[in-house]
């Protein structure tokens, strides 16, 4: 028995700590029992671009990262491994690798979740095995985005491997694996990340046979499914004696940390994109109106936690857009103050179709519209209407999760990410949602939802019950927009969409 208390039992270590493994950078933040932040640590990473439409990373770099983030945020917290009762993991989730067992190094780069090779390989797996039947099986859509089809496009283009990989000497997993594995020497994923490969069975939460024959994958290069909250192993290196003790993908990962424990409860995160989650409890919910079913997350001992899932592609990477591409604005804080400039959006609807659009539509050949351009428009306009977009587009998911729920309404959102410092997004947010729209006061809730899982599993945490206690309110937004005007510029917003589809031919 050490210093942690043995797992489960009552901890005497002060903190815990998370590694978030994303899609730009890796982070180290330390937590203490209250669920403040400590320390942080931060570094990126490249973004590898070989081809339009491919998007790689190296895994080996993000591993050394990892290991420099989690030296620095000890070293700032001043702390050793001996104070830290768990580490948990969170992580970009359909990014693939696949790495060989004996030596540990990864066979080719990272297939990225926004990279879009695979497109051929799902038309042959859409006539292999019938859309609903993979929809009811899997809870996903056939997209580029998901692992399966990345593993199977690795396997027929890397000379060799699929011979190794029938062989078992070669592993597959994503993020969460490859850190795990490097940590502990295990070899495993937990529910939420395998739910994200288009292999699992959401029933069963185990791998699907039928589904491994559709895409010609190898049983042996799979790792185990594990809950989300329990105890991997012990890690090795860089935090040596320290539990590795839960593993979620990003976004569920999120929904934990704003503790949405109860059926109805949701949150939405807004980075590059916006993922907006639904807790519909211990039972999946098969949507019939462009939304994901996943797993939100499973403790050990416990059912799984499943939940409905609105994936939208292009929110603040269009704020980076507007800088960059067109150079309005300096810094993306700026776009608040040049959207304030005018009253309104002039008339001016944008809709972010960059690559196709996501949920609802889930429509590759979509592309990006602004409409009801007039001379009368100005850029504080199109600013407006950035702002804007990001708002309607998570309106459509809002409204297809009331219908696949039962016309349950939404009664808050939860909110984090870094577009929730704009206080303007935010009150339109909730306008064009009618509800309250909150922040919590600990805004980096993908760390802590993998901080508070890990805590559960050695019993750094008692309960649920205690972390929910734990959560605080920072700022709260309520709806002031009357519901003529409201549904009026919903109309015109979809106007604005049936205008992006079908460009592509």
């Amino acid at each position: 028995m050490d210093a942690r208390g043995g797992y489960g039992a009552a901890v005497t270590a002060e903190f815990v700590a998370a590694i978030d493994q994303g899609t730009t950078s890796s982070r180290c933040i330390v937590f203490d029992r209250a669920g403040e932040i400590v320390a942080v640590a931060q570094r990126e990473h490249r973004q590898i671009f070989p081809r339009p439409g491919w998007v790689e990373h190296d895994a080996e770099e993000i591993w050394t990262n990892v290991e420099h983030v989690v030296r620095e945020a000890l070293a700032s917290a001043d702390i050793g491994t001996e104070m830290l009762a768990a580490v948990g993991i969170t992580n970009q989730r359909e990014t693939t690798v696949v790495w060989d067992r004996e030596t540990g190094r990864p066979v080719a780069n990272a297939i990225v979740w926004q990279d879009t090779r695979t497109g051929p390989l799902l038309r042959e797996l859409t006539e292999a095995y019938d859309e609903e039947r993979l929809r009811a099986r899997t809870g996903l859509t056939p997209a580029t985005y998901f692992a399966g089809p990345k593993l199977r496009w690795l396997l027929d283009n890397v000379d060799g491997l699929r011979e190794r990989a029938e062989r078992g000497e070669v592993l597959f997993g994503t993020m969460d694996s490859w850190l795990i594995w490097k940590l502990t020497g295990r070899h495993v994923t937990d529910v939420t990340n395998a739910s994200r490969t288009m292999l699992m069975d959401l029933e069963t939460l185990d791998w699907a046979p039928e589904l491994l024959d559709a895409l010609r994958v190898p049983a042996a290069v799979l790792p185990e499914i594990r809950s989300s909250a329990e105890v991997y192993g012990t890690a090795q290196g860089v935090l040596a004696g320290v539990p590795v003790a839960s593993a979620l993908g990003d976004q569920q990962a999120a929904l934990f940390g704003q503790t949405c424990f109860q059926p109805g409860e949701a949150k939405c995160t807004y980075g590059t994109g916006s993922f907006l989650l639904l807790n519909t409890g211990a039972s999946p919910v098969p949507s019939r109106h462009g939304l994901l079913t996943t797993v939100a997350y499973r403790i050990e001992g416990q059912p799984a936690v499943y939940a409905l899932e609105g994936a939208i592609a292009v929110t603040g990477s269009l704020v980076q857009w507007l800088r960059d591409n067109l150079g309005l604005i300096r810094s993306a804080p700026e776009i608040e103050t040049l959207a304030r400039s005018v009253d309104d959006n002039g008339g001016c609807y944008f809709v972010p179709a960059f690559a196709g659009l996501f949920a609802p539509y889930w429509r590759a050949d979509a592309r990006g519209v602004i409409a009801g351009l007039t001379g009368y428009v100005t850029k504080g306009h199109i600013a407006r209407a950035v702002l804007e977009a990001v708002a309607w587009q998570t309106r459509e998911v809002v409204d297809a999760m009331a219908a696949d729920a039962g016309g349950a309404p939404l009664t808050q959102l939860k909110v984090d990410g870094g577009m929730t410092a704009n206080g303007l997004l935010m009150q339109f947010q909730s306008n064009v949602l009618d509800v309250p729209v909150v922040r919590p006061a600990i805004t980096e809730t993908t760390c802590l939802g993998a901080a508070y899982a890990a805590g559960l599993a050695v019993g750094f945490w008692p309960d649920l019950a205690t972390l929910l206690a734990q959560w605080r309110k920072d700022a709260e937004w309520r709806p002031t927009m009357d519901s003529a005007r409201r549904e009026a510029e919903y109309g015109r917003w979809k106007k604005a969409v049936q205008r992006t589809l079908d460009w592509v031919d």
